[in-house]
């Protein structure tokens, strides 16, 4: 029954993901060669005056001066106010919108079709008998950073799709009024989930560093594969090395690059440049394809390849043997009252080499 679920729910995925990306990839490409075209290039305009002088080469039908508002240049800004034309956003368009989208269309449907894939032929984790006892994983304010991380960041994934892929896929069938609408909703929820999604994400960071250190045990955990192909118990504590892995490649280092690149395209109004939001646009389009991808894995690890761990940041809690098999060395520190984590403080009666009294049955 399980096993009909899963495979259910990722042809769904994959059809979607399929659905959205494919006609990007093969059809984002602009069929005519675009001119070459640099970030650095651009037609300027020389202030005399109240009015400006465009650069040699630009035709004015008629005196070849343009009335403009000095006002108005120091109200909104005037680092690149006099530029009438930047040749290198027909680069960047052509790069966003052919190569960058191509790319990161593949590498979104890729992901889930391997995940499919090893989990019809290698399967998930050993499933452990319940021993009826529960232990404390995650604190109440751990699994509350955990999953307002985890919402906006789905928030922002199925936003930032649309706002790429929309007009290509959504566009055609819905037609302009209803499509309008869902643009208009991704673009302003975005934009106002993005910060909140920065705040949680360096809560999360703060909340779960200290665990995330790695140390010699997490090379022979690395070297297993982590038990993932073999299916063997590789001893861990509190955290493995896959999840530490992804808690500084994912959280961390590609939740930085989307934070910054976000906010520079964010808030427009701080003097950046056109060169500036152009090369943030490339950074957050393969940070985010390559986030969404390495939070795929992160989701069929921590649900359907590894049973029992979904219900340890929904309750907070986790079997006994659960632990044992999968965290041997954190369940260890728990059973003889070293384990010092917010998550399972010692027991007042219990002293380093003196057994702490074994959790009861769970109500």
């Amino acid at each position: 029954m399980r096993a009909n679920s899963m495979r259910i729910t990722l042809a769904l995925i994959v059809g979607l993901v399929l659905a959205l990306l494919l006609p990007s990839a093969w059809g984002g490409v602009p069929n005519k060669k675009a001119e070459p075209a640099y970030a650095e290039e651009q037609t300027m305009l020389q202030i005399e005056g109240d009015s400006v002088v465009p650069e040699p080469g630009l035709t004015n039908p008629s005196s070849g001066r343009v009335h403009i508002d000095r006002h108005f240049l120091g109200q909104y800004g005037a680092t690149e106010a006099n530029v009438i034309v930047q040749r290198g956003g027909n680069t960047w368009r052509h790069l966003r919108n052919g190569p960058l989208a191509t790319i990161a269309g593949f590498i979104l449907l890729g992901v889930p079709l391997l995940i499919f894939i090893f989990y019809n032929t290698i399967g998930p984790a050993r499933e452990e008998p319940a021993s009826g006892r529960r232990i404390k994983r995650f604190t109440n304010w751990e699994r509350h950073v955990h999953w307002a991380t985890a919402y906006s960041f789905i928030a922002l994934a199925i936003t930032g799709l649309i706002i790429m892929y929309g007009k290509k896929i959504m566009l055609p069938w819905m037609g302009h009024d209803l499509f309008s609408w869902f643009a208009i909703i991704s673009k302003y929820l975005h934009n106002f989930v993005g910060p909140l999604f920065i705040i949680c994400s360096v809560l999360m960071f703060i909340t779960f560093l200290r665990r995330n250190f790695f140390s010699r045990v997490d090379w022979q955990w690395v070297k297993q594969g982590g038990g993932l192909v073999s299916h063997k118990h590789v001893p861990a504590g509190f955290f493995n090395a896959g999840e530490k892995a992804w808690f500084w490649l994912g959280v961390t280092l590609l939740g930085i690059v989307m934070s910054i690149s976000g906010l520079i395209l964010d808030f427009v109004t701080f003097g950046q440049t056109r060169w500036v939001l152009q090369l943030a646009n490339y950074l957050h389009v393969a940070g985010a394809a390559l986030y969404i991808a390495a939070a795929m894995g992160h989701i069929y690890i921590g649900t359907w390849g590894t049973p029992g761990a979904y219900q340890a940041m929904r309750e907070g809690t986790v079997d006994e043997n659960w632990a044992a098999a999968h965290h041997a060395l954190w369940y260890e520190q728990v059973q003889n009252g070293t384990a010092t984590d917010p998550a399972h403080r010692p027991h007042p009666d219990s002293t380093p080499g003196r057994p702490a009294p074994r959790p009861g049955p769970a109500h």
